[in-house]
């Protein structure tokens, strides 16, 4: 490989490729690598100093059953976790179709018309919920600026706090207070209810949103997706939008996550709706399709325009808690919610018994109780149960669907031992309701086949793995995707996630109970503050795109901590990732874009008239290293000394950490703060599109502000309020990061990032003469990835997105598509790929620039524009295309050993927004419009 380069050693081609300004002096400073067999001995210690408590503290988060053909064929699958998002239709419509599953088990659930892909957690989605009714107020509120937002005392503490970071920097003043008592005035334009309330007391919602409807104020509601299969769905009472999260459908608490939120409005509203929603189309045969519609919203596109910064869901989580309702179906959605509100039931009236008052008069698993907290806390932890203790004189308890009577009996065992009594043993459950008539669930939901038919593991087993034969994962190919980097998710990084150890722990258990999650988290967060140069780092963000806007939040706290309130503007450069615009926005900052050169680069005299321009009100820049073209810009010290020279602070996207790890970092750079993608440089898998993770790592000056959480103390001294729901995110996944950096230590790092470096050099030389590439650094050498231009091949007829397609009948996933820069393709081979796999790339590249090189704009009837060729087609005894069937599907010999084949044709994207079909509801007479 370094032969094809034309270096002699690695470290010459590092020294070629790096800027010599930017090069850490010294190796980093991290413990002896680990062998996997010792990792895994030296995690499973440590999952045993979590104490796996019976826990019934709620608040949002349950302890689960997930069905183990879920989590062998799915959580344990590679086929499902190292998927990319599904951009690729053509080879992702297993994925698809789980999804949109799981859209249609939430539009069912909540009564809505639409329902997203899933979000991050309950609570910002909740914050995204507001954000679009204050985008889609009526025209006469937008004109008298009405900015009010009422929000029930009886939201989840978490929730409040996202709600609280998210209202005031876009301009909404928030109002907390007693629902019954709301005035309905005209200076709202919008209402938040949680549903049951986070103390367990269903409140009459109908009424409400009655009241509202007439007085022009949109509702959103913050649901229990299994309080659903009993409660009437909020849709059927005139909700604008429905939130909450499936954690509860078999997915694991984790500490906090990851969990699929979801969200649910009303048709009217999706060129607003934030995320990924997936529908259905049609193939050029005609044939049902699926992909993701109303691409144009995304950030990319949008940019400061854009609804939303989110560019990511929970996939994995989402895939999961569809499996689950599709394996239980209505009838065992129903049996879990009675089992679980019959138990609750039950406690209430033996706990009653004991002579306490249980304070809610409807509900449906959760209980408040007045007792002694403290004296209840003491004997409970005693008997190894977690409760919720909001104040002295309260204790709530929320039951789930591994309570059963044994556990019944314990809850009420050690009530009657406060108040020294005999318990009262509970023998059976009664059928029961304490829900109000007016609030019972009477509407139908998942009558469709799809969730009638899969109820033995046998069967379902099944249809997972016919799913999965239809989606293109990194365990068939290499995925060379730029900016996203695929790279190995090593199978004894991923082993622990299936512990009970690690995965039955809540969130808001006294940390002295977590001393496992304490432990690996603490550590993972030195490991990150070591390896980026800074001085702390917060776990917290759940998302890249949650990482750019916390550490934005956080540069606006300093400002603000300084006087400096006024300090608003944010420099970004034009080639910058679209979601950063998007989080600036979001942030209340006004974004000033900076130009490129030609070579790609930042326009250093360009950034610093403006720089220079705004100095009074500069508050950062936005600026991603190696750039967003796969250069290392050599003037980039000289960039972040004229920010800091103009009082702002330095924000660098860590979309491309993998060139940076060891090398250099962003403290060593000059920057102030820094979001990493622990779902790209540090292993966690992308999921088929999330589980994403995206914290921040800080210098000394922005420590204080770090963020904070309401119920378990994080972040620091002037902490901003949350980020996500979870006082740590993600925690689960994060044991993920932790191994790979364990595994590989300093020496290991560092020599990844140069192999990455290594394999993008390689792959640029293999297509030399066949492809160029854009731009380079000052040596001729790329980064981790480079650019190549496929827009000379118009004169040929053919556009990059041919080419993508045809990659699919070589048995490649593209790479990235028109991003940065429209007509291009982004490559990334990682350092996780062989000489033989990136052979293999090339070889099918240049393979496809003859089959280029023999179009014409003339006749578009060519392999390409055909591209991709399916199993059907290949084998209908019809056959009338101008090549072969051997050319179409096997151009080359080494597909015959192991041919994906895409399950359906080049999707009609046009016709799937124009017709937006997002349930598994029957299509044949869109089909026949």
């Amino acid at each position: 490989m370094l032969k094809t380069i034309g270096v002699d050693t690695l470290d010459q081609l590092i020294y070629e490729t790096l800027p010599d300004g930017i090069k850490l002096k010294k190796p980093l400073n991290l413990d002896e690598p680990m062998s996997e067999y010792e990792y895994l001995t030296h995690i499973h210690e440590l999952s045993k100093l979590n104490k796996t408590y019976k826990t019934y503290i709620g608040l949002g988060y349950h302890p689960t059953i997930l069905p183990p053909v879920i989590q062998r064929n799915i959580l344990e699958n590679p086929g499902w976790y190292t998927a990319y998002t599904p951009y690729q239709a053509e080879i992702a419509q297993g994925r698809l179709e789980a999804l949109l599953n799981f859209q249609t088990m939430v539009t069912d659930l909540t009564g809505m018309e639409l329902a997203n892909a899933s979000l991050l957690d309950e609570s910002t989605a909740a914050a995204e919920a507001m954000s679009l009714l204050f985008a889609v107020r009526e025209r006469d509120q937008k004109k008298n600026n009405v900015n009010k937002f009422f929000v029930t005392e009886n939201i989840l503490p978490q929730t409040l706090s996202l709600l609280q970071t998210r209202a005031n920097p876009i301009g909404i003043e928030l109002v907390v207070g007693n629902e019954d008592t709301f005035d309905f005035s005209t200076d709202y334009f919008g209402a938040i209810l949680q549903y049951p309330g986070k103390n367990g007391q269903v409140t009459d919602i109908k009424n409400f949103i009655e009241k509202a409807n007439a007085s022009q104020i949109k509702v959103a509601v913050s649901a229990d997706i299994l309080s659903l299969v009993m409660l009437e769905a909020p849709g059927k009472f005139g909700a604008d939008v429905v939130v909450g999260t499936t954690q509860r459908f078999g997915i694991p608490m984790g500490y906090g996550g990851p969990h699929a939120a979801f969200f649910a409005t009303k048709e009217a509203y999706k060129r607003d709706i934030p995320g990924r929603i997936i529908g259905v189309t049609k193939d050029v045969n005609g044939n049902r399709a699926l992909r993701m519609a109303l691409q144009t919203r995304e950030q990319h596109i949008k940019r400061d325009k854009a609804t939303s910064n989110i560019c990511t869901a929970q996939v994995l989580l989402a895939v999961m808690a569809g499996m689950y309702a599709v394996y239980h179906g209505p009838k065992g959605l129903t049996f879990i919610a009675n089992k679980v509100h019959n138990t609750a039931v039950a406690i209430s009236n033996n706990i009653e018994k004991l002579g306490y008052k249980q304070n809610n008069t409807s509900f449906f698993d959760t209980l408040s109780i007045t007792a002694e907290a403290s004296k209840i806390k003491s004997i409970a932890e005693k008997h190894q149960v977690n409760f919720f203790y909001p104040d002295a004189n309260t204790v709530t308890l929320s039951i789930n669907e591994t309570t059963n009577l044994k556990d019944a009996n314990e809850i009420v065992a050690i009530f009657a031992e406060a108040a020294g009594k005999d318990t009262i043993a509970i023998t059976t459950l009664e059928t029961s309701n304490f829900i109000p008539v007016r609030l019972q669930r009477t509407s139908d939901f998942l009558s469709l086949d799809i969730f009638n038919s899969h109820h033995s593991e046998t069967e379902l087993m099944r249809y997972i793995k016919m799913l999965e034969r239809k989606d293109l994962s990194l365990n068939h190919s290499m995925i060379s995707l730029g900016s996203c980097t695929m790279k190995l998710n090593a199978a004894a990084e991923m082993l622990p996630l299936s512990s009970p150890n690690w995965g039955s722990v809540h969130p808001f258990v006294p940390v002295e109970q977590a001393q496992g999650y304490q432990t690996v988290l603490k550590e993972l967060e030195d490991q990150l503050t070591e390896i980026t140069g800074f001085a702390a780092t917060s776990l917290q963000p759940n998302s890249g795109a949650q990482g750019e806007y916390a550490g934005l939040m956080v540069i606006k706290a300093y400002h603000e901590s300084r006087g400096d309130h006024h300090r608003n503007i944010c420099l970004i450069p034009s080639s910058a990732h679209g979601t950063n615009p998007a989080s600036a926005v979001m942030a209340g900052m006004k974004v000033v874009v900076t130009k490129s050169t030609e070579k790609g680069n930042i326009d250093v005299e360009d950034l610093r008239e403006k720089a220079e321009l705004h100095k009074d009100n500069l508050s950062c820049i936005m600026v991603t290293y190696p750039s967003t073209h796969g250069v290392y810009e050599s003037a980039i010290k000289e960039i972040t000394q004229i920010i800091h020279d103009n009082g702002g602070q330095v924000y660098m996207d860590g979309a491309n950490m993998n060139a940076q790890v060891g090398l250099t970092n962003p403290g060593n750079i000059g920057a102030d703060v820094c979001h990493l993608n622990l779902h790209k440089t540090f292993a966690i898998p992308h999921g088929g599109g999330g589980p994403g993770v995206g914290p921040i790592c800080v210098a000394k000056q922005l420590v204080p502000f770090l963020p904070g959480n309401p119920i378990i103390k994080t972040g620091g001294d002037q902490a901003i309020s949350a980020i996500s729901a979870a006082p740590f995110g993600s925690a689960l996944v994060c044991l993920i990061s932790y191994a790979y950096i364990k595994m590989l230590g300093a020496e290991g790092l560092t020599q990844a990032t140069k192999i990455a470096i290594l394999n993008a050099n390689y792959i640029k030389h293999r297509l030399q003469g066949q492809f160029d590439t854009l731009y380079s650094g000052e040596c001729g050498r790329a980064a981790h990835e480079m650019i190549v231009d496929c827009r000379p091949f118009k004169a040929h007829g053919i556009e990059v997105g041919d080419i993508a397609k045809r990659l699919m009948d070589y048995g490649f996933h593209a790479p990235t598509v028109s991003f940065p820069v429209a007509g291009t393709l982004m490559i990334e081979p990682t350092e996780s790929e062989s000489k033989a796999e990136m052979d293999r790339f090339c070889d099918a590249m240049i393979s496809i620039k003859k089959e280029i090189d023999l179009a014409s704009k003339d006749d578009e009837n060519n392999v390409l524009k055909n591209a991709p060729h399916t199993l059907e087609m290949i084998t209908s005894s019809n056959w009338s295309m101008p090549y072969s069937r051997e050319t179409a599907a096997f151009p080359l010999d080494y597909i015959r050993e192991n041919k994906f084949w895409p399950s359906v044709r080049r999707v009609d994207d046009a016709y799937g927004d124009r017709n937006l079909i997002c349930t598994c509801a029957p299509i044949e007479e869109y089909l026949d419009a």
